[in-house]
């Protein structure tokens, strides 16, 4: 814990907790869609925003704020076209803007080791700036994904049921796409644009395997990644392992468990149930 004394270790672990809330907090309106992997496109259109930021010597974040909210916009319009030839063309966004990503940064004068850092997180070398940018959109989304949850909810449930009702499903789909680019750009630097997507599915997951209300699952998902989070880099101080290799295997390793505790607590239910006596077909009653 003595780690935990200097300044660029506490803003480690803050920047890991608002993620670790804020992250599941999406992603399960993500999962409710069958968008567990919208995380990924959308970060490799971010690594473009990246390699654009560093080639014209801008912020890098900045710029892949702005990339990865068209792209996410682009991915809705796309999704929300077809789902077939959705596919073709997500594919092409994905691939497209992780290859642009790469080129852009061998055309500026960066090292690999700066690439490095946003597809797999460089937690330590957070600086005030970025916590506070990571805590204030954390927080942004966080809100946004708590006070909107009955209109997001029926929107990923049921999308013409909630046009029918009179929702604005369309500004909420782009809201979602927009959320989602937020969380992913903010993340960058924390977990990494290739892992960010697990720890926005992973906790939902894990939680579906204990909850059955959507509450309820999307109040031990924030607990869940919470706990990832704050393990992850508690486990990375102590064993000197990359923080968001280690926040992402925590949070598998916290789905292993809950699958097996869940299977198991299951399993005890239905040896402890009483049996219920078979109902007598109409031909086997016998009358007296």
């Amino acid at each position: 814990m003595e780690l935990f004394q200097y300044p660029y270790m506490q803003r480690a672990l803050i920047a890991a907790l608002v993620i670790g809330l804020a992250a599941p907090a999406l992603g399960i309106y993500l999962v409710q869609r069958r968008l567990a992997l919208i995380g990924d496109g959308v970060g490799h259109v971010a690594l473009t925003g990246v390699g654009a930021g560093l080639l014209l010597n801008r912020s890098p974040v900045l710029v892949a704020v702005i990339v990865a909210t068209l792209g996410a916009v682009a991915i809705e319009l796309v999704r929300a076209r077809g789902r077939t030839s959705g596919d073709l063309a997500l594919a092409l966004l994905f691939y497209g803007g992780i290859a642009g990503g790469v080129m852009l940064v061998g055309l500026s004068d960066s090292t690999s080791a700066n690439l490095n850092a946003y597809l797999f997180g460089s937690l330590t070398t957070i600086s005030p700036t970025d916590l506070t940018t990571i805590a204030v959109l954390g927080v942004a989304i966080l809100v946004t994904m708590l006070a909107l949850r009955p209109a997001l909810f029926a929107v990923c449930h049921d999308e013409e049921y909630a046009r029918v009702s009179g929702l604005p499903v369309r500004t909420l789909n782009l809201l979602l796409a927009v959320a989602t680019a937020v969380t992913v750009t903010i993340a960058m630097r924390a977990v990494g644009v290739l892992l960010i997507s697990a720890l926005m599915v992973v906790p939902v997951a894990a939680a579906q395997q204990v909850a059955r209300g959507f509450r309820s699952t999307m109040a031990a998902a924030m607990t869940l990644g919470l706990f990832a989070a704050g393990s992850g880099v508690w486990v990375a101080a102590n064993v000197d392992t990359a923080p968001g290799a280690s926040v992402v295997l925590m949070a598998i390793a916290s789905f292993v468990v809950v699958a097996v505790l869940g299977a198991a607590w299951r399993g005890l239910r239905r040896r402890g149930a009483p049996a219920v006596a078979p109902v007598p077909e109409p031909h086997e009653v016998v009358l007296h």
